[in-house]
C-alpha cells in the first residue's frame, strides 16, 4: 500500500471514531464486539457512480442517501482469482464475500479446484443462528446461491435449489426464479411464457422442489398478501419465474415493479428471524442494479437503487431498535461503467446515427433533475458488462470501524465471521 493510500485508509477509519455520539448500539474503536445479527446488503452492479447519482437525482447535492449515513466508510477491491478474464462475475464476487476465499467466475462457494468452501450462513447455522436470504433475482441466482450452496457453475440453479431446502436449509427464502423449482409443464403461480426474448418456462430436472420444501417444512407463498398473513418461522417465497423485473433498455419492455418489493420482503424477513434467540445472519441482495446497467438502463438503474436504498432505511431503523446488530452494504463488483456528466450535446460519446443497436444502447441517458435545485446531469455508459472498479462499502454495529478501509473483498467475510463467531 503506497503511503497516500495508507493515510486515506487510516483517516476513513478515524474519521469514524471521531463522530462517536456516545449512542451504546454502535461500535467505537476500542475493539470489535459481538454481533447478535449480522446484515449483509448487496447492490449487485452497486458503484460509487450508481450511489452518486441516485443521490444528486433523489436527495440533492445537500443530501445523503441512507445507505451513505451509516457510520463507517470503505471500499473493497472485486477481483477474483479467475485465470483467465481480470473482471469478476457475481458469482466469483459473492463467492468472496460469503467465504473468504477467491475463485473462478462461475464458481459459487467452491475454491479454485471446485472443492466446497464454508459459508457465513453456515457459520451462522453453526451458532444457532436463524438465517435468511432476500433477493429481487431468482433465490438460485450467483449471489443467494453462494451463501447457500456449493456448486463448480452457477447455471446449476435446480441443484442449488435443491441444497438451500435439503442442506443448508436458510429459515426465510425470498425472491424470484420458480421456473427452477417446478419441472417441465407444471407453470407452479406465474405461467410460463415461451415468447419470452429469454423463455421463462418451468425447468427443474429433479421433480417438484416447491411440494420437497412445503413437506420438509417451509410455508410456501406466492404473493404479498401471502407473505403478510404467514407467521411461519420457515418461509420460502417465489414472486417471479425468473427475475423480479424485466431487464432491457429503455423503453423496450424494461420494468421495475417487484410483486412483493424489496423492502417488504427484508420486513418480513426481519421480522422472522428476529425471533430467534441467538440472533441471525441475513442477506438482502437488489439484482435489477446490475441487470438495467448492464442494459445501459440508467433510469431503471436509478430507480432499483432508490429501491434499495428505501430497503436501508428500514434495516437501520431495524439496527437501532436491537442493540448487537451489524449493517454493512457493499456492490459486488461495477456494471456499465456509469460516468455522471454535465448536460452537453456536444459531448455526446455515441453516434445517433448509427442503428447498431449495442451503440444506440450506450448513449448518454438524461438528463436527470438534481433534487432541490436547477441543475441537471447525464448518465454516460463505457461498456454493457462489468468493469474491474473497485466498490464503495459502509457499515455500522459492531466491528463495523474494521471495515473503513480499503480491503480485498474477503476482508468482509472475515470481519462478519470474526464479529459473529464470539
Amino acid at each position: 500500500m503506497g503511503a497516500g493510500t495508507a493515510v486515506l485508509a487510516v483517516g476513513l477509519a478515524t474519521a469514524g471514531a471521531a463522530f462517536d455520539d456516545g449512542d451504546d448500539r454502535l461500535t467505537r474503536d476500542r475493539g470489535p464486539r459481538t454481533a447478535k445479527n449480522v446484515i449483509l446488503v448487496v447492490g449487485d452492479g452497486l458503484s460509487i457512480a450508481a450511489r452518486e447519482a441516485a443521490r444528486l437525482h433523489f436527495v440533492g447535492q445537500d443530501g445523503e442517501l441512507e445507505m451513505d449515513q451509516l457510520r463507517y466508510a470503505g471500499w473493497t477491491h472485486t477481483d477474483s482469482a479467475d485465470p483467465d478474464d481480470a473482471v469478476t462475475d457475481s458469482a466469483a464476487a459473492a463467492t468472496a464475500f460469503a467465504t473468504g476465499v477467491r475463485t473462478y467466475n462461475g464458481a459459487v462457494a467452491v475454491d479454485l479446484e471446485g472443492d466446497p468452501v464454508r459459508t457465513l450462513l453456515e457459520d451462522a447455522k453453526e451458532l444457532r443462528k436463524a438465517t435468511g436470504l432476500v433477493t429481487t433475482a431468482q433465490v438460485t441466482d450467483a449471489t443467494p446461491a453462494a451463501f447457500g450452496s456449493h456448486v463448480a457453475d452457477r447455471g446449476a440453479q435446480t441443484e442449488i435449489a435443491r441444497q438451500l431446502i435439503e442442506v443448508t436449509k436458510p429459515d426465510v427464502i425470498l425472491g424470484g426464479g420458480e421456473d427452477w423449482w417446478y419441472p417441465v409443464g407444471d407453470p407452479g403461480a406465474y405461467p410460463d411464457d415461451p415468447e419470452d426474448r429469454r423463455p421463462e418456462v418451468s425447468k427443474s430436472t429433479i421433480g417438484n422442489l416447491v411440494t420437497r420444501a412445503e413437506q420438509s417444512g417451509w410455508d410456501y407463498v406466492r404473493d404479498a398478501e401471502e407473505l403478510q398473513a404467514t407467521d411461519s418461522d420457515r418461509i420460502l417465497g417465489l414472486f417471479a419465474n425468473e427475475e423480479m423485473f424485466e431487464q432491457e433498455p429503455e423503453g423496450q419492455g424494461d420494468e421495475y415493479a417487484p410483486v412483493v418489493p424489496l423492502r417488504t420482503m427484508t420486513e418480513k424477513a426481519l421480522d422472522v428471524l428476529s425471533r430467534d434467540r441467538h440472533g441471525f445472519f441475513l442477506m438482502v441482495e437488489e439484482e435489477a442494479i446490475d441487470e438495467m446497467a448492464h442494459n445501459n438502463n440508467a433510469p431503471r438503474t436509478l430507480q432499483s437503487t432508490q429501491a434499495l436504498d428505501e430497503t436501508v432505511a428500514l434495516i437501520r431503523d431495524f439496527a437501532a431498535e436491537h442493540r448487537g446488530t451489524l449493517v454493512v452494504v457493499v456492490g459486488d463488483h461495477e456494471t456499465g461503467g456509469m460516468h455522471i456528466e454535465n448536460v452537453d450535446p456536444a459531448d455526446e460519446t455515441g453516434d445517433p446515427e448509427n442503428a447498431s443497436e449495442a451503440v444506440l444502447q450506450s448513449l448518454e441517458d438524461g438528463p436527470f433533475p438534481i433534487a432541490d435545485s436547477e441543475l441537471e446531469f447525464v448518465i454516460d455508459w463505457t461498456t454493457g458488462g462489468h468493469t474491474g472498479a473497485a466498490t464503495p462499502l459502509t457499515a455500522e454495529g459492531p466491528g463495523a470501524e474494521r471495515l473503513a478501509r480499503v480491503q480485498d473483498s474477503t476482508n468482509v467475510h472475515d470481519v462478519l465471521l470474526d464479529v459473529m463467531d464470539r
